[in-house]
């Protein structure tokens, strides 16, 4: 049996992410900053865009968390289930 294959992403692709999460958020903050309101809803659309990346980066890190955990369960199951195929002898006879 052969273990799935795992998806690596490339560097250019990281890059991508990274550079599109920055220009959200600098694009983001940039309006808050230039909206034509008081300070106070300037402050609480500041809070309410910093709330949202840290739930963003949550969310991110309990999917792969629980991404990982089944690939583990996976591998240990196939595991198993390989040992159980190389001890079983189909030409072996109980009671002789």
């Amino acid at each position: 049996m052969n273990a799935p294959m795992q998806s690596r992403t490339t560097a250019a692709y990281f890059v991508q992410a990274v550079i599109s999460f920055a220009l959200a958020t600098s694009a983001l903050a940039l309006g808050i900053a230039y909206l034509p309101v008081g300070a106070w809803m300037r402050a609480f659309l500041a809070v309410g865009l910093l709330y949202e990346i840290t739930s963003a980066f949550t969310l991110a890190k309990v999917i792969r968390d629980r991404q990982e955990a089944g690939e583990i369960t996976t591998r240990v199951d196939q595991a198993r289930l390989e040992k159980l195929l190389a001890e079983h002898d189909p030409f072996k006879v109980e009671g002789i």
